[in-house]
C-alpha cells in the first residue's frame, strides 16, 4: 500500500509526545496535527462536532490520540475534567473511528495498576487504579475497546522527551539550584522516551495498515523501554550524564539522597511497581526495545550543549 494515501489525524500535537509524533508520523502520509485550540478533549460534545466537520474534507484513515489529562495530583479534585479528557473524549474518538473505518491509536499508563508486587505487569492482568487519574485512563481503555475494533492502545510509563516538561528537566533545574536533592527510591519503572513511543507507533501502523477488523493483533500492548530503575537512580543517571555533557550543576550524583514514598506525601497515590512486561509487543511485531538509558541519554544530548574540546 502507498503510505502517502494515509491521512492521519493527530490530537494533542503540542504535548511532549504529540510534538514528537507530529514529526515522525509524516513517514506514513498526510498529518493533520490538532492542538487543544482545534480539538479540546475537555468538551467531548464540542470535540465530536469539530472532528465530524473536519472529517468531511480530510477523511482520516488513522486517529492518533496523544492528548491526555496528566496532572495526577490535581485530578484528585478535578475529577470531572480528568474523566472528560481521559475517558469520555476517547470514547468519542473510538465511535468516530468506527464510523470512518479508521484505526485508533491511544496511549495509556501503568497507573491503571495498583503497583503491588515486583513482577512486571502483563496486558491481561486485572487493573486496579489507585488514583482518579488512573481510573480515568482505565475508563478510557474500556470505552475504546467497547466501541472501536481497529485500535492499538499502548500502555507506557515515565514518559520523557526533549519537548515539554518532565522529571528529567525538573532534576536538571533543581540540580542547578541546589547542592543536594532527595528523590523517591521505592518506586520502580522504566523511563520511556517520546522518540521510542513515536517510532514504535509508526512501525505498528505500518504493520497493521491493511489489517481486517477481526485481526487478532488489534488490542492493548505494553510499550516501555527495557530495564528498570527507581526515580532516585534515574535522577543520578540524569545528573551524571548532564555533568559529562558540560552542564553547570551544583548537585552531584552522590548528593542525591534516597527517600521512601511515605517521606514524600502527595495527594494521589503512586504505584510502587510500574514495571511493564513488553513481551507481547516484541513478539507480535518482531521488535526489540532499547534500554531506558538510550532514550534518556539521547534527550540529554539534545538539550545540553556539549563543552567545546
Amino acid at each position: 500500500m502507498n503510505f502517502s494515501a494515509q491521512r492521519l489525524l493527530l490530537l494533542g500535537a503540542n504535548g511532549q509526545l504529540g510534538h514528537q509524533l507530529a514529526v515522525q508520523l509524516q513517514q506514513l502520509g498526510e498529518v493533520k496535527a490538532l492542538t487543544r485550540v482545534e480539538a479540546d478533549l475537555a468538551n467531548p460534545a464540542a470535540l465530536r462536532k469539530a472532528l465530524t466537520e473536519l472529517a468531511q474534507a480530510f477523511q482520516p484513515t488513522v486517529i492518533v490520540n496523544a492528548a491526555a489529562y496528566t496532572a495526577v495530583d490535581k485530578a484528585q479534585t478535578e475529577t470531572e475534567l480528568a474523566h472528560a479528557v481521559n475517558a469520555e473524549s476517547p470514547a468519542v474518538l473510538a465511535e468516530l473511528a468506527k464510523v470512518w473505518n479508521a484505526t485508533l491509536v491511544h496511549y495509556s499508563t501503568d497507573y491503571v495498576f495498583d503497583g503491588s508486587g515486583t513482577k512486571p505487569w502483563q496486558e491481561s492482568d486485572a487493573t486496579h487504579p489507585l488514583s482518579v487519574y488512573g481510573q480515568s485512563k482505565r475508563d478510557g481503555e474500556l470505552a475504546i475497546a467497547a466501541h472501536c475494533p481497529k485500535h492499538l492502545m499502548l500502555r507506557t510509563s515515565w514518559v520523557v522527551g526533549a519537548h515539554g516538561g518532565n522529571f528529567l528537566k525538573t532534576m536538571l533545574r533543581l540540580a542547578a539550584e541546589r547542592d543536594a536533592l532527595r528523590v523517591v527510591a521505592d518506586q520502580i519503572g522504566a523511563p520511556t522516551s517520546t522518540a521510542l513511543l513515536a517510532d514504535v507507533t509508526v512501525q505498528l501502523l505500518q504493520s497493521m495498515h491493511a489489517a481486517a477488523d477481526n485481526d487478532a493483533r488489534w488490542g492493548i500492548y505494553h510499550l516501555a523501554a527495557a530495564g528498570e530503575v527507581s526515580w532516585h537512580g534515574y535522577a543520578q543517571h540524569v545528573i551524571a550524564g548532564a555533568l559529562q555533557r558540560g552542564a553547570n550543576l551544583k548537585a552531584k550524583p552522590d548528593a542525591v539522597s534516597p527517600i521512601t514514598t511515605a517521606e514524600y506525601p502527595v495527594p494521589a497515590p503512586r504505584p510502587l511497581n510500574s514495571r511493564l512486561n513488553t513481551q507481547k509487543l516484541q513478539t507480535t511485531f518482531a521488535l526489540t526495545l532499547p534500554a531506558w538509558q538510550v532514550g534518556v541519554d539521547a534527550i540529554l544530548d539534545q538539550i545540553i550543549s556539549r563543552k567545546s574540546p
